[in-house]
Formats: C-alpha cells, sequence, structure tokens
C-alpha cells in the first residue's frame, strides 16, 4: 500500500515537472518581464495587437483571450474609485456593492505638505480600486494651477512645480503597490477647461520645462507611473494626446518612458498622428469624456480599423505597432497578470481614518484675529451655522471625479456631533446655491429644494446669528457647473449666489464670526477686514465634517498650508494681468516663468494670502539659518540647518519651506524658488533642529537656447521661512 501510494505520488511530481516545463514564457513569473513581453508578442496576431490599442467599453480596453491575457480595466479618479457605469453608456450600473470611502480633494492632501499623507492616500486609494478589480486608476492630476478660475484646479497639487513634484510621487508608489497603475495626467498644458479640445497653447520652453513639466517628469522618473494621459488642448498645433514633441521627444526620448500612453476620453483625432507619435491605448473618442459619443462603434477608433488597414495596405509598417503592444504587455503583467498582488479592501474604517486625517492637516487657517478659534465650549453655549455648503454633500459632481461615497459626514453633522451636547447649535441656510444632488446619474439623496425668496433667507440668517454667541458661516464654491467642476471655468473670482452680501451683513449683525471657505480654488474676500476668523475647508470627503470639527474645537491644531496664492484681485494673477483668459482657439502663457507668487514677488504685489501661508493655535519661533558649506562644487551637495521651536501652549506642526535665489543670472529669473520643505512635529516648548540638503539642480535653471538645464556659478541666497512673504533667516553660499 506504502509502495502504491509513494508511485502515485511520484508520478503526480513527474506530470506536475512537464506541466512546469511546458508552461510558455509570457505566463512564467520567474522570467524577467521583458522576456514575458517579447514571448507573448511573438505569439499574437496583428488583429489581436490591433485590438490592445483601443476601448472595447466606456472603461476597458481588450485583452488577448487565445492567450489569457485579461482586458485592461481603468477608472476615475483622483480621490476615490468611479461607481460603475454601463458597457457602452455613461449611465450608472445600478451596482449596489460600488460605495467606495472618497477622499479629500488632491488641493487638500498638497495642502498638507506631508510625503507622508501622500503615500497614505495612495495606499488606500489603491487599496479601494484593487478591490474593485481596477487595473488603472486614472489619476493623479498634476496641472499647474495658473489662475484661480481653471474649473479643475480643485484636481491637481497648485502652483509650484516642486511641491507638485514631491507630493506626487509617493501616491503613486502607494497606488501601485497594490498592483493598481496610476495614470498621471494631463500631459501636458491643460491649464482650463473652456473649449479644453480646441485651444492651442503657446508657451516658451523655459516655462513649460521649469513650471508645467517637473511634476510630470518626476512622475515618470522617480514615481515610475506605470501610465500617463495626454490631454485635451493642442500644443504647437498638435493636440497632446498624440503630439510629438511631448511624447516622443521629451517623455519617450529625454525621460526614457517605457509605460503606457493613454489618451483622454474623446483626446484622439488622428491615426497617423497617434501611429507615430506616442499613443498607445485609445479611450473614449467621439465624446468629450462627459457627454456621449457613437455607440458600439470601438473598432473604428483612429488605432482600429483604420490602423489595420493602413497595415493590410503595406502604407505603414508594424514597427510602432509592436512597441505600443509591448508597453501594454508590461502593464498587464504588473497589474493583472500580477498573480502577487494584494486582495485590496473597501469601503473601511481604516480608509476613512487615513481620508479624515489628510482632511485634518490639509485644512488652512487664513486668520483668526484676538484667537477666536479654537471655539472654547466652557464659554460658547450658542452657535448658529449657516451656509448652504453646512448642509450640501459635495462627493457628488464636479466631472469625472463624481463618487458614490459609502457615507459623508456633512459639515453641520459634524459640528453638532462634536459639540451639541456642550452648546445648543441652530442653523439657518442664508442661501440658495445648487439645490440639484445628481450627477451622470449619481444621485446624492439629498432635497435641497426651497422655495423662499433670498430675503427671506437672509433675514432668518441675521436673526439666528444676532442671537448666537458665535456664527460659523460656511459657503465658498461647490461642484457644479462653472464652478469647480469639469469641463468648463468659473465665471468670476467673487463668490457666487451672493455671498459676499451675506458676509458683510453677518459680520455687522455678530463680531464673532468664523468664516469657512469650501472650494478647491481661491475666491476673492472683499469683507477680509470684516471677518475674524477664516478658514480653508477644501472638499474634505467622506469624513469632511469630522475633520472641520475637529479644527474648529481644537482637537486638532490646523497645520496645513496654501499650495496655491490667493491674489486680492484677478488681475494681481499674471494669467489675466498679462494674457487672455478665456475659451479661445490660441491661448498665450505671456506670463512664462513667473506663475503663481513669482509673479507676484517679481511685482511686487501683497496677495491676500502668499502661497504656503498657514496659522497654527500655537507659535513656532525660528533661530538662525546655517548652511555646512559657504561654496559648492557642482558634484556637491549643500545642508541647511535652523532650529524650530514651538513657543506656544499646544502641540503643533510647522511646515518649514526653503527657497533659493540666485543674485545674477544670464536670464532672468524668478526672485526665489521653492526647493525643498519639511513638516515638523513640536510639543509645546519642544525645539528641533530641520536640516534640507539640495544639490546643484535646485540651482539650475532651463537654458532654452541650448535646451538644457544649466547651473551657472556665481552667488545665490537660501531663505528659509513661513511663507513665501514670511522670510525667517537667509544665508548665503556660491556654487563654483
Amino acid at each position: 500500500m506504502i509502495k502504491k501510494i509513494n508511485l502515485i505520488g511520484l508520478l503526480f511530481l513527474a506530470i506536475s515537472t512537464v506541466k512546469a516545463q511546458n508552461i510558455p514564457v509570457y505566463q512564467d513569473d520567474s522570467k524577467p518581464l521583458e522576456q514575458r513581453v517579447e514571448d507573448a508578442l511573438s505569439r499574437m496576431t496583428v488583429e489581436e495587437k490591433i485590438a490592445m490599442l483601443h476601448a472595447q467599453s466606456k472603461f476597458s480596453s481588450t485583452g488577448v483571450p487565445r492567450l489569457g491575457i485579461p482586458e485592461i480595466w481603468t477608472d476615475d479618479g483622483p480621490h476615490g474609485v468611479r461607481p460603475e457605469v454601463l458597457w457602452d453608456e455613461w449611465s450608472q450600473a445600478g451596482w449596489t456593492n460600488d460605495s467606495v470611502i472618497a477622499f479629500p480633494a488632491l488641493t487638500a492632501l498638497a495642502a498638507t505638505w506631508n510625503k507622508d499623507m501622500s503615500s497614505l492616500y495612495g495606499k488606500s486609494l489603491g487599496e479601494e480600486a484593487r478591490y474593485r478589480k481596477k487595473d488603472v486608476i486614472l489619476g493623479p492630476g498634476v496641472n499647474i494651477y495658473r489662475t484661480p478660475l481653471n474649473g479643475r484646479n480643485f484636481e491637481y497639487f497648485g502652483e509650484d512645480p516642486f511641491l507638485a513634484s514631491q507630493m506626487v510621487v509617493p501616491y503613486i508608489k502607494g497606488v501601485q503597490s497594490n498592483g493598481v497603475a496610476t495614470s498621471v495626467k494631463h500631459f501636458a498644458l491643460n491649464n482650463l477647461e473652456t473649449n479644453r479640445s480646441g485651444y492651442n497653447v503657446n508657451v516658451d520652453d523655459r516655462a513649460l520645462y521649469e513650471i508645467y513639466l517637473p511634476a510630470f517628469k518626476a512622475a515618470v522618473t522617480e514615481g515610475d507611473s506605470w501610465t500617463i494621459m495626454g490631454s485635451y488642448n493642442k500644443y504647437k498645433e498638435q493636440h497632446a494626446c498624440h503630439n510629438k514633441y511631448l511624447l516622443v521627444d521629451i517623455l519617450r526620448k529625454e525621460w526614457g518612458y517605457k509605460g503606457v500612453v493613454v489618451s483622454d476620453w474623446g483626446g484622439a483625432h488622428d491615426t497617423k498622428e497617434a501611429i507615430y507619435n506616442g499613443l498607445d491605448i485609445e479611450f473614449g473618442t467621439w465624446t468629450d469624456g462627459l457627454a456621449s459619443g457613437l455607440s458600439n462603434a470601438y473598432d473604428n477608433y483612429y488605432l482600429g480599423v483604420p490602423y489595420l488597414k493602413l497595415i493590410r495596405s503595406g502604407e505603414v509598417g508594424t514597427k510602432e505597432l509592436d512597441e505600443k503592444v509591448r508597453h501594454i504587455l508590461l502593464l498587464a503583467f504588473r497589474t493583472n497578470m500580477n498573480r502577487n498582488k494584494p486582495w485590496g479592501s473597501l469601503g473601511t474604517k481604516e480608509h476613512a481614518d487615513a481620508g479624515r486625517k489628510i482632511g485634518e492637516e490639509g485644512i488652512v487657517l487664513l486668520k483668526n484675529n484676538n484667537n477666536l478659534l479654537p471655539i472654547d465650549l466652557t464659554k460658547t453655549k450658542k452657535i448658529a451655522v449657516i451656509g448652504e455648503n453646512a448642509i450640501k454633500m459635495m462627493t457628488v459632481g464636479g466631472g469625472s471625479s463624481s463618487l458614490k461615497a459609502k457615507y459623508e459626514v456633512l459639515p453641520l453633522d459634524g459640528i453638532k456631533k462634536r459639540a451639541g451636547k456642550d452648546a445648543e447649535i441652530v442653523y439657518a441656510r442664508g442661501y440658495v446655491g445648487d439645490s440639484t444632488g445628481e450627477y451622470n446619474g449619481v444621485v446624492s439623496g439629498q432635497n435641497l429644494k426651497d422655495r423662499r425668496s433670498p430675503e427671506e433667507l437672509s433675514s432668518e440668517a441675521i436673526k439666528i446669528a444676532k442671537d448666537a454667541d458665535l456664527v460659523i458661516f460656511i459657503g465658498g464654491l461647490n461642484k457644479s457647473d462653472f464652478q469647480d467642476c469639469e469641463g468648463n471655468d468659473r465665471k468670476e473670482y467673487g463668490l457666487p449666489y451672493k455671498q459676499d452680501e451675506l458676509i458683510q451683513q453677518l459680520a455687522k449683525a455678530n463680531k464673532n464670526l468664523v468664516y469657512i471657505n469650501i472650494s478647491g480654488n481661491a475666491v476673492a474676500m472683499p469683507w477680509i477686514n470684516e471677518v475674524p476668523a477664516i478658514l480653508q475647508g477644501w472638499y474634505l470627503g467622506t469624513e469632511s465634517g469630522n475633520a472641520l470639527a475637529a479644527v474648529l474645537f481644537g482637537d486638532v491644531n490646523p497645520s496645513g498650508k496654501l499650495p496655491f496664492t490667493f491674489p486680492v484681485k484677478l488681475t494681481d494673477n499674471g494669467a489675466h494681468a498679462l494674457s487672455e483668459y478665456k475659451g479661445g482657439d490660441e491661448i498665450n502663457y505671456n506670463e512664462g516663468i513667473f506663475v503663481g507668487y513669482r509673479y507676484a514677488d517679481k511685482q511686487k504685489i501683497k496677495p491676500l494670502f502668499s502661497f504656503g501661508y498657514g496659522l497654527s493655535y500655537t507659535t513656532f519661533q525660528y533661530g538662525k539659518l546655517t548652511a555646512d558649506k559657504k561654496q559648492l562644487t557642482p558634484a556637491e551637495t549643500i545642508t541647511f540647518s535652523i532650529p524650530v521651536k514651538n513657543i506656544g501652549k499646544k502641540d503643533g506642526a510647522e511646515i518649514v519651506q526653503l527657497y533659493i535665489s540666485d543674485e545674477k543670472s544670464s536670464l532672468p529669473r524668478p526672485v526665489k524658488e521653492l526647493k525643498g520643505f519639511e513638516k515638523v512635529y513640536l510639543k509645546a516648548g519642544e525645539e528641533k533642529v530641520v536640516t534640507i540638503t539640495i544639490d546643484r539642480s535646485a540651482l539650475s535653471f532651463f537654458d532654452d537656447k541650448k535646451h538644457e538645464w544649466v547651473a551657472e556659478p556665481g552667488a545665490f541666497k537660501a531663505l528659509v521661512g513661513a511663507s513665501s512673504t514670511d522670510i525667517k533667516s537667509v544665508v548665503e553660499f556660491s556654487l563654483q
């Protein structure tokens, strides 16, 4: 009997060994990825290769069923995994198991200035995407904040290329640790939404390389994003989704990118340009990514049958085809054919807690006269909460980032939960803005219709404000069209729905007024001198209300800093002062490299709130900045050190910012540029020495005549501060 069992065991082992020896190379996990790619490619027909280059549904592209290579499933977006839609329609699929945690919008993440938070964000989002069986998450967005009118700014990391570069890399690595690819977007120069598929951007190479490309370069060279998404606009009169200069000359040749280039939905326009200029997978043709297009027309996409016909006629070869398929196969082996990827998880408390922590760290305290905040509940017994944004869900709307959240804690509910036992909380709407709660079939379930007149609404608000110990006005923008929303830009810099008038009336009714600005953009504040306390509250997702309440009542000490400048008025912004900002066919970036604080510094314009600005409930004292050397060679690094002490009574965190100024340059340069930052946590009374190290790249500018980065020998200054306009200490050094 034992001999029989042993014989069976040996036979089973022999069969297993034979099977293992017969596994195709492309299915063998032990083989190098390059070998697996080439083996799979060699087994494919031309028709199978063509099929991989274009969508088969709204969000998926074809695999190779004959070889067991799965289809690739993508999904929006940067702040959470979009709910399922029908195969060939934008309408919701009606699933009951696709509700997710909505994470804070990327402007809030950028405002944390915390790379650990970016990593946590990416890891958590990647786990949700993996559980939902997504292979590619269509994000993050790293387009530069050129103007506060861009409807899609809330999806991006702000105005500074260094900050965006530092924050995007951990996000990418966090997502991709789950076997889910990121698709960094929108490459490139997609800095406004109006007429986004029709306009051509005119920008000099210095601005392109110094301002608009660095975050993309970091995403692919440091973050190793497995895919990158082209943008809708044109550059050099060629659409960006098949733009030779962007995709071939820069992305492939200069940066050595081996990943997949996908079109934005409807971003492809020409078969031959798509063949030769770097596009790998075409999505959403004949739609702008939001509206309907031709149904069941996937084979007729530019990279479908038209490409196949050109090959069969001999007009084009298959070299480019094979290269595209290599990129796609490599993506497949890293994602849907990776047997070792984690299982993921969805809608968990851990993910909600992560979102809340990110939100709490991103909230920015903009003003706090007489220490009105945090709210002292031993002295404050009646709180009036006013404003539509206190009760309006913000996870629904905004375009492709619209989500079906598992839940959303509204600001009013968060305040009631935190303070309702210690104070009376009363509410008045004050104004009616957007009463709808639906986007692409995602329904919030809220009924915000109100038939009262504007006069009745404001009168009610003023009445309860007069009778309260403290007023919290929660207003700002929302994710409706022409506000913080994809597809169109804002029409004005001021607040909508006559909120400015209401705020001024409330300030007269009660001197203890807190304004919370819910937005992903800067707004005008003509009443700034009348309102003692202001918070930038962003779009904080699922745990929004709890995060805001934690800061309002002092459970969390605010530590966020602005990732973009708040100008007093639009003409204080370079894009508006020097360029025409509207949806024409030609968009001129006349301000060049002078974007955001760079323009304000150059023109000596005092902003409403500076880049990098944010207050705390405690006070930080900076010591003297020192450097470990006075001169450095091109091969060396230089380290700057500065002591920072918390001299207040509350524990807190400060973001120490390093700016570099070139004292003399052959080309015009900004007054200073961010080149380093560290977030330091200090207990009350504690002091730490913060160190930041840079190399010659931090001293370099792009010489567009030589087409290379240049660090000219000479004198430089290192400036360390709490914001771009609050410089605490300066040290001089030189490059040999």
